[in-house]
């Protein structure tokens, strides 16, 4: 995917997302089993929507996204905010920092982006290599139940006041992976509307499999939670937060 034209329309159809109520969640969870980072990784962070509320509180923070697009609406974001963040052009399996943080996050589902397996386990072990040793990698993903019983074959439709979206999703394959599309009708001005598309895929990993890529990159996981939540997941889960920390000697 190359987000080329989801990142002018991105924050829009992101509306219902409080990035200010999830990043405090999230600064609980490092409270909770740790402390709060003073050198934080916000990988995929994309538009900044995570990167920005721990910036402002003087939090200081890299984020690395893949798309040079979504990079650009980040830092208009941060400077329009007054704050300042590091942003780098960089996939999680391409992660290469000039050191190490004392925590990381990955957020909204980011890593089910991933559908290559290898490329997954990848991922994880870089993110942990920067890491120091018993600090907190918290990240989330969408679950198998989710991409079996509710995104599977679904076509969802979101207007905004510039622009409509249609997103139309596959049947869930025996891997998991649903195969999406988006189409994106934006006003000209003439009355007219010019339509755009994206298409890109993601892919649920079971439980098993993501532990098995924790232990190996030298991580161990603390929590497992619900979405927001700080009790275990429920059995119709639809996202996620798992919780974990760098082996001393790992």
């Amino acid at each position: 995917m190359s987000y080329e034209n989801f990142a002018a329309v991105y924050d829009q159809l992101q509306g219902d997302v409080d990035y200010e109520a999830r990043a405090e969640y999230l600064a609980e969870l490092f409270k909770k089993y740790d402390r709060l980072p003073t050198l934080l990784l916000d990988v995929a962070c994309g538009t900044g929507g995570f990167s920005l509320p721990f910036a402002k509180k003087r939090i200081e923070v890299i984020g690395a996204d893949p798309s040079p697009e979504m990079l650009d609406v980040a830092r208009e974001k941060l400077a329009a905010a007054g704050v300042e963040a590091l942003l780098l052009c960089q996939s999680a399996e391409e992660l290469d920092l000039y050191g190490t943080v004392d925590g990381a996050v990955c957020c909204l589902d980011s890593l089910n982006h991933i559908i290559d397996g290898d490329e997954f386990k990848r991922s994880i072990a870089r993110i942990a290599l920067f890491l120091e040793p018993e600090r907190l990698f918290i990240f989330d993903v969408n679950t198998e139940y989710k991409h079996k019983n509710v995104l599977s074959g679904t076509t969802f439709a979101t207007e905004t006041e510039d622009v409509f979206c249609v997103w139309q999703n596959s049947e869930c394959d025996e891997d998991g992976i649903v195969d999406i599309s988006l189409d994106f009708f934006r006003e000209t001005g003439d009355g007219t509307y010019e339509r755009t598309s994206e298409d890109f895929s993601e892919r649920a990993y079971s439980h098993e499999f993501i532990e098995k890529c924790i232990t190996e990159a030298g991580l161990e996981t603390v929590a497992m939670l619900g979405d927001m939540s700080f009790d275990a997941p429920k059995k119709e889960e639809e996202r996620v937060i798992y919780v974990t920390r760098r082996v001393k000697n790992g």
